[in-house]
């Protein structure tokens, strides 16, 4: 046990694994919530700080800009804070007022879009600024950046193989990015090639099912394209999952198990257990719960 930091990045990654028994299915629930910025997209933007840093891309005269949901935005922040970068968040207006706040707590320049334009206007606008000024600039760019499924597979995938001691047969992870579900469901595979690794995805945004892209109340997941990190030939099965399922999850995983996390985890859990009930109990699902409730309490997830 560290009993002294020499800075918070130091405790970013390393979560607990746990298991859990939900509807008489067994699950392990990886617990990013307990990263220092609340969730699991603090590995992906030290990763991505760092390795700009050692390729010389990111200087002190520069404000590190991305376009976010938020909990990427609220990780790049920690990460510029504990740096002394600046830091500019686009994200659409209607994300939760829990990340805009935690965001400007953080130091961060706040840039809102249009709710309707969703997570595509975010990333329009970002790249505007940068084109507009390419000198001022460091985009994170998370959709793209092959740091961020890089630093699951080191990682997360890792740490999971070795809190389990066995391989998962079943992953189950919800697209954002992509950038989780493709670092993970990689190294699975080259451990155990018939590891089913499942995509979930907003049952009103399902882009990945061929469907039209649309709005939905699932925070961090369905960004309504398919981003460049995601390596869909490692999907093995889609499923889609609505808000209503999700939100019953999370309130369950919280009321039942005394874990306060997000929407996209109550999603994540929500096919586990579906997928754990067709599969049979002799299977190991496991899945990730990317954040902490606690940025949702002025939405209805709770309610």
């Amino acid at each position: 046990m560290k009993t002294l930091l020499r800075s918070i990045l130091e405790e970013v990654g390393n979560t607990p694994l746990l298991r859990v028994e939900i509807e008489g299915v067994e699950l392990f629930l990886k617990l990013e919530m307990f990263n220092p910025g609340g969730s699991i997209k603090d590995r992906v933007a030290l990763a991505i700080i760092e390795d700009a840093e050692r390729r010389g891309l990111l200087t002190p005269d520069k404000i590190v800009i991305e376009a976010t949901s938020g909990n990427t935005g609220i990780g790049l922040a920690l990460v510029c804070a504990a740096k002394g970068y600046r830091c500019a968040i686009v994200m659409p207006e209607n994300m939760s007022e829990e990340r805009k706040k935690i965001l400007k707590a953080y130091g961060a320049e706040l840039i809102l879009t249009p709710a309707e334009e969703g997570i595509p206007g975010a990333v329009k606008k970002a790249r505007e600024l940068v084109e507009n000024n390419p000198e001022l600039y460091f985009p994170a760019k998370q959709f793209e950046n092959p740091v961020n499924p890089e630093v699951h597979y080191r990682t997360t995938a890792k740490e999971i193989l070795e809190q389990m001691g066995v391989v998962p047969d079943v992953f189950v992870a919800g697209i954002g990015t992509g950038g989780t579900f493709t670092g993970v469901s990689r190294r699975f595979k080259e451990v155990n090639p018939d590891c089913l690794c499942v995509a979930v995805e907003p049952d009103t945004s399902a882009v990945i099912s061929g469907k039209p892209a649309g709005p939905h109340k699932i925070q961090g997941i369905g960004a309504g394209f398919i981003p460049a990190v995601l390596d869909t030939s490692l999907i093995d099965r889609v499923e889609t999952v609505s808000y209503e399922e999700a939100k019953r999850y999370a309130k369950l995983l919280a009321s039942e198990f005394g874990i306060l996390s997000g929407i996209s985890s109550g999603a994540n859990v929500a096919v586990s257990v579906k997928v754990a009930k067709e599969t049979g109990r002799v299977k190991r699902v496991v899945t990730v719960l990317p954040d902490t409730g606690e940025r949702y309490l002025s939405t209805d997830l709770f309610d």
